[in-house]
């Protein structure tokens, strides 16, 4: 018994914490679901094919079973407009009944209007519901609102839809009220073919399904579009009482402007709000013409700037609160977009512009100025344009340089004289016959004829030959005469010399050169000048030996001294030792 009851015990704090972690995981900012306003009781769409729909709608539309307007393209600011409403829309009772909700005016739709899947792309192929809040955040929109249907249970979204050009899903044909817009710019309400749905000559950029076309062409269309899509509804009973029955709504509808008007009334199932027939009338009196129901009752849900702006019908989790669904597909109004936003990567995205950088051109910048098959073989496409190849100009680089020019841009003159040609990329000269040389300035040699001059005249005697055609029987021209007169000169310059050569060879040659000679003169004329002056010094010192035999002797000394010795005076006229010697 004690083992059974502490069983009990872990298994109920188990419980426990299971329930703390469960509460605990859920976002009590979500609601329980419980206003849903669904207007089919088994799977979604009408039983109808478009051939039903078509034949049983009235005869003055014809064979058509929608209707398109041109989209306003006001391209200044702002962007869009909303406007909150408190209105009293009784009719024939006394007691009044206000309804409150926002009127969204949208100027220009197709730049700035996104039907986005929840929690972004691929939120309808994973089955994903998301608020609205959440989904606004992924496209900054400026103002968001629920779009389509989904099952509440599974979370897959209903009807077609089509988002910034990539189709999402296809309902194949279920003919339910349709909003989109195509390629053209053109808005589209009503009911679609699948072919309609499926057009790629203006296929839709924007597409999403409702329930019940509210007006068509300026009046109401619930009646016709009763009979057009079912009878029956899940939650709320017949489709009669889904059209007549109190509660929030959201619709999307153009004014005769071609501006997207967006609806939006908070309230709750069977307490408070607007039936579809008072949201028709209330439409039409602001101008609306064309406009469709989109998902409400709980759903409906107005997102103004990133935050919630209507009253939400759910219940939170805790139920004094009231909690925004978490809902399918959204409508968004955004600033001007591009497309592509990142404008291939070329540009700026300037107000729903792409401005490009140079040398890109077109909606989207995905063009350049030149495309590359355009610039043909002998050229390069670049931002700037085709730029040739050496040798090419033009605009798509398919003429060659004009004669007598080549190189990039064909800018550089050709050197080539006497006929020759020059190659437009390199500018090298091909020479014509009888020429050669880097630009053809040279004739061919003598005895030489032909391209290059390669080939050799075959004139008897050597005679020179035609430098062209190698004839022997040829006309010499000025040129021709003129270079052979100077090669006559040269040749008999040439032999003269070597005449000259010759004949001072075999002249009697003297035993000594004139060298030898001028050599021997001058040694001999040396030797004779220094002989000369050998004998002059010798003549010279003899002659001087002479003077040292006088003496010299003032009278003065003789005859004027007196008391002296006379021995000095004899002595001076004493010969000497040498004299002495050789007296007898």
């Amino acid at each position: 018994m004690a083992a059974l009851v502490e069983n009990l015990r872990r298994i109920y704090f188990l419980l426990m914490c299971v329930g703390v972690w469960a509460t605990g995981s859920r976002d009590i900012r979500y609601s329980l679901d419980d206003d849903v306003l669904s207007p089919y009781t088994g799977s979604y769409g009408s039983s109808h094919s478009h051939r039903y729909v078509r034949d049983c709608q009235p005869i003055t539309h014809g064979n058509v079973t929608h209707e398109t307007w041109p989209a306003s393209n006001h391209s200044g600011s702002p962007v869009v407009e909303s406007k909150m409403f408190m209105s009293d829309i009784s009719t024939n009772s006394e007691t009044p009944k206000w309804v409150s909700g926002h009127i969204t005016v949208v100027h220009d739709p197709v730049r700035t209007v996104s039907v986005l899947e929840p929690g972004g792309p691929d939120g309808c192929e994973k089955s994903r519901r998301e608020l609205v809040e959440n989904t606004a955040r992924t496209r900054k929109c400026l103002i968001a609102q629920n779009g389509g249907y989904f099952d509440t249970l599974s979370g897959h979204c209903l009807g077609n839809v089509v988002s910034d050009g990539r189709l999402v899903q296809n309902s194949r044909g279920l003919q339910n009220a349709q909003f989109g817009i195509k390629k053209d710019g053109t808005l589209v309400f009503g009911y679609l073919s699948e072919e309609d749905v499926l057009d790629e000559v203006n296929p839709f950029v924007q597409l999403i399904s409702g329930v019940v076309w509210l007006l068509r062409a300026g009046e109401v269309y619930i009646n016709e579009s009763m009979q057009a899509e079912c009878d029956r509804t899940q939650e709320t009973g017949t489709f009669q009482r889904f059209v007549e029955v109190m509660s929030a709504r959201t619709a999307v509808g153009h004014d005769v402007e071609g501006r997207l008007i967006l609806f939006h009334v908070d309230g709750q199932t069977d307490r408070r709000g607007m039936n579809l027939w008072e949201v028709a009338e209330f439409l039409k009196k602001q101008g609306v013409v064309n406009a469709i129901n989109l998902d409400g009752g709980g759903s409906a849900t107005y997102v103004l700037n990133g935050s919630l702006a209507s009253f939400p019908s759910d219940h939170c989790v805790e139920a004094m609160w009231r909690c925004p669904r978490a809902v399918s597909t959204v409508l968004c109004v955004h600033e001007r977009l591009c497309q592509p936003e990142d404008c291939s990567q070329h540009g700026v995205c300037v107000d729903g512009q792409c401005e490009c950088q140079p040398g890109w051109t077109g909606p989207t910048c995905a063009n350049l100025t030149c495309q590359p098959a355009a610039c043909g073989d002998h050229g390069m496409c670049t931002p700037d344009g085709c730029v040739c190849d050496a040798g090419w100009m033009g605009a798509n680089c398919s003429q060659e340089c004009a004669a007598g020019f080549y190189g990039d841009g064909c800018n550089q003159m050709c050197t080539c004289v006497n006929g020759g040609s020059c190659d437009s990329v390199h500018g090298r000269c091909s020479c014509p016959a009888g020429f050669y040389g880097d630009s053809c300035e040279e004739e061919c040699p003598l005895g030489f004829y032909g391209l290059r001059c390669l080939q050799p005249c075959q004139c008897s005697d050597l005679c020179p030959c035609d430098p062209v055609t190698g004839s022997c029987n040829n006309t010499l021209h000025d040129q021709r005469n003129s270079s052979l007169h100077r090669a006559g000169h040269c040749l008999a310059t040439q032999m003269l010399k070597e005449w000259r050569e010759q004949e001072e060879a075999h002249k009697p040659r003297p035993h000594l050169s004139e060298q030898s000679w001028l050599v021997i003169t001058t040694v001999l004329a040396v030797l004779l000048l220094t002989s000369v002056t050998g004998n002059m010094i010798q003549v010279c010192r003899r002659f001087r030996g002479h003077l040292q035999e006088y003496s010299y002797v003032p009278l003065e000394e003789m005859n004027g001294r007196t008391g002296q010795s006379t021995q000095p005076l004899k002595s001076l006229f004493l010969p000497d030792d040498s004299d002495s010697q050789d007296s007898p």
